[in-house]
C-alpha cells in the first residue's frame, strides 16, 4: 500500500527533467501554424524563392543558416534576431547573408511566407563533428535536435548545400534540394535519396 501511494510520486520526481522536456514540446506544438495555412500557390512561391536563394549563395559561396519553421513554435529564436516582417523573396535572403551587411551572421527565420528576422542565434550541437563542419552547421543541427524546422545550410568554403533534420545533417544537390522543400512544405510524396 504504501509503496503504491509513494512510488507514483517517486517517478515523477525521478524523471522531472524529461517529464517537462515533454510537456514543453507538447506546449510548443501547433498543428495551425503560419505555413500550415498557406494556400497552395503560396507554398508553391515559398519553395521557389527559397530554392532560387539557396542556389544564388552556393553558386557565390555565401555560407547561409536558413530554418523554416514548421509545427514547433520559434518564437524564442526570433527573439534572438533582428526582426524583418517581409514577404521571402530570392533577393532579400541573397543580400540578407551578403557579407557586407551586419544580418549576414546569424540564422533567418521564415514564419509561413514571411522572413520573421536575421541574425538569429541558434544553440549548436554538442555532438563531436568533423572539423569540415564550421559555425554554421552545428548550429543547423543544435536546432534540428530541439525543434522540428526545416533547416538549410550553405558552407562558405565548399559551396556545398546541407539540410539539417531530427538530429542529423546531410549534404544534397540541387534537384534533392527541390525535392526536400516540395516535400517538406508542400507534402509531395517524393521519396529522397
Amino acid at each position: 500500500d504504501m509503496f503504491i501511494n509513494w512510488g507514483f510520486l517517486a517517478v515523477i520526481i525521478i524523471f522531472q527533467p524529461e517529464i517537462r522536456g515533454l510537456l514543453e514540446r507538447i506546449g510548443k506544438t501547433n498543428t495551425f501554424t503560419k505555413i500550415t495555412t498557406l494556400l497552395s500557390n503560396e507554398k508553391e512561391k515559398l519553395v521557389d524563392e527559397v530554392y532560387r536563394a539557396v542556389l544564388v549563395l552556393s553558386e557565390e559561396r555565401v555560407g547561409a543558416l536558413i530554418s523554416i519553421e514548421q509545427t514547433q513554435s520559434m518564437q524564442d529564436f526570433i527573439k534572438t534576431g533582428i526582426p524583418i516582417n517581409s514577404i521571402v523573396s530570392k533577393e532579400l535572403l541573397s543580400s540578407i547573408f551578403m557579407t557586407t551587411t551586419p544580418l549576414h551572421d546569424g540564422a533567418v527565420i521564415i514564419q509561413g511566407d514571411k522572413i520573421a528576422c536575421a541574425s538569429a542565434y541558434f544553440p549548436p550541437t554538442n555532438l563531436d563533428l568533423p572539423s569540415r563542419y564550421g559555425a554554421r552547421h552545428r548550429a543547423a543541427l543544435g536546432i534540428s535536435e530541439i525543434s522540428d524546422a526545416l533547416t538549410i545550410v550553405v558552407s562558405e568554403e565548399t559551396s556545398t548545400i546541407s539540410i539539417a533534420e531530427k538530429g542529423k545533417i546531410f549534404s544534397v544537390d540541387e534537384k534533392q534540394l527541390k525535392d526536400y522543400l516540395r516535400r517538406v512544405i508542400l507534402n509531395d510524396e517524393i521519396e529522397i535519396r
